[in-house]
C-alpha cells in the first residue's frame, strides 16, 4: 500500500513529541500542515492512529504498533545522513547560540581551543537574549541560563554561578573588605533590574533601609565588570562572568561572601540531534572547559 513519506515522518514526530505543535517545530512546518499529513495517513491506512481529547494527543493501539516499527527506521535514516555529513570533505559548520554576556565574558576567549582540537568544524556564534528556538533558527547548540528543562531539548549542566562582589585592585588599597556593611563606604554599581545588590545583602544577613542602594546601573555583567575595573565602584556579578577578568588581575574579589543563584548555565541541543558527532564533540569540549572553570572558581 503506497503511503506518503512526509505523512510517515509527521506521524513519527507527533508520536515522539506527543504534540502536533512541537512536531511542527521539529519539521519546520506549520501545525496545520502536520495535522493534514496525519489525517492523510489515517485515510490511507484506514485506521485511527491518535486519540485526541482536550488538546491532548495520544497514540492508539494501532498507532503504537506503527510507531514502534517506524521510529527506529527514521532514527537510522537520520544517523546515516549525519554520518555521511561527518565524512564528507570540507569543513562542517556548527551554529552556536548564546547570550552576549556569556559570549563576551567566557566563551569567546576559549573557542579557539575547540577549533584547534577540531579544525574541520567551523563554529558560528550567534548572540541574542531571545528564548532559544534551535529548530526555527537552524542552530545546533545553545548555551542558556535556566532551570535545565526545555521542552524537546537535551540539556547538560555546565555550572551554577554564584554572585560575588568585585572591584578594581586600585580601589581596595587596604585589601579585601571584612563585613557586608563595609561595601556601603564605596559607590555601588547595579545590574539592569537593580536587584543583585539586594539579593547579596539579604543573603549576607544584612537588611538595608529603602533608598540605600543608589548608583549607576548597567545592562549586563560585561559592562559592570568594565565599570568596576575602571574604579567606578563595587559590582555584584556572576563569578562565571568574572572568571577571566579575575584571572588577569583586572578585577579582584572585594569580599569573601558569595551567594548561589537559583539556576545554572546549560548546553542544550535538540533531543533528536544530541548524538550527532559535531554536537557531541562541542558539548564534550565545553563540559571540560566548564569543569576547569569550576575548579578555579571553586563553585
Amino acid at each position: 500500500m503506497p503511503v506518503s513519506p512526509p505523512a510517515l515522518r509527521a506521524f513519527v514526530e507527533v508520536g515522539r513529541n506527543g504534540s502536533v505543535k512541537d512536531a511542527a517545530k521539529e519539521l519546520g512546518v506549520t501545525p496545520g500542515a502536520v495535522s493534514q499529513q496525519i489525517k492523510l495517513l489515517e485515510l490511507q491506512l484506514g485506521v485511527r492512529l491518535f486519540d485526541r481529547k482536550n488538546r491532548e494527543i495520544k497514540l492508539t493501539r494501532e498507532g503504537l504498533l506503527l510507531y514502534g516499527d517506524l521510529a527506529p527506521a527514521f532514527r537510522q535514516i537520520d544517523d546515516a545522513v549525519s554520518s555521511f555529513a561527518d565524512r564528507r570533505p570540507g569543513p562542517e559548520t556548527l551554529a552556536v547560540t548564546t547570550t552576549p554576556t556569556f559570549a563576551a565574558c567566557w566563551l569567546t576567549s576559549r573557542i579557539g581551543r575547540f577549533s584547534k582540537l577540531h579544525p574541520t568544524i567551523e563554529v558560528r556564534i550567534e548572540t541574542t537574549e531571545r528564548p532559544v528556538d534551535l529548530k526555527a533558527d537552524a542552530l545546533d547548540v545553545g548555551i542558556r541560563y535556566g532551570a535545565g528543562k526545555w521542552q524537546g531539548l537535551d540539556a547538560v549542566r555546565l555550572f551554577s554561578p554564584r554572585l560575588i562582589v568585585v572591584a578594581s585592585p586600585d580601589l581596595l588599597v587596604n585589601g579585601p573588605l571584612t563585613a557586608p556593611a563595609d561595601c556601603l563606604h564605596y559607590p555601588l554599581l547595579h545590574d539592569r533590574t537593580r536587584t543583585d545588590w539586594s539579593i547579596w545583602f539579604t543573603a549576607s544577613g544584612m537588611r538595608l533601609p529603602k533608598g540605600t542602594l543608589k548608583g549607576p546601573s548597567y545592562p549586563d555583567d560585561t559592562l559592570l565588570i568594565e565599570a568596576a575595573s575602571a574604579g567606578q565602584g563595587l559590582a555584584v556579578v556572576r563569578n562565571v562572568s568574572a572568571s577571566d577578568a579575575l584571572a588577569s588581575g583586572k578585577i579582584v574579589i572585594a569580599i569573601g561572601n558569595s551567594v548561589p543563584t537559583p539556576e545554572g548555565y546549560y548546553a542544550i541541543a535538540p533531543a533528536g540531534k544530541a548524538h550527532i558527532a559535531k554536537v557531541k564533540k562541542f558539548r564534550d569540549w565545553i563540559l571540560s572547559e566548564a569543569n576547569e572553570t569550576e575548579k578555579r572558581l571553586r563553585i
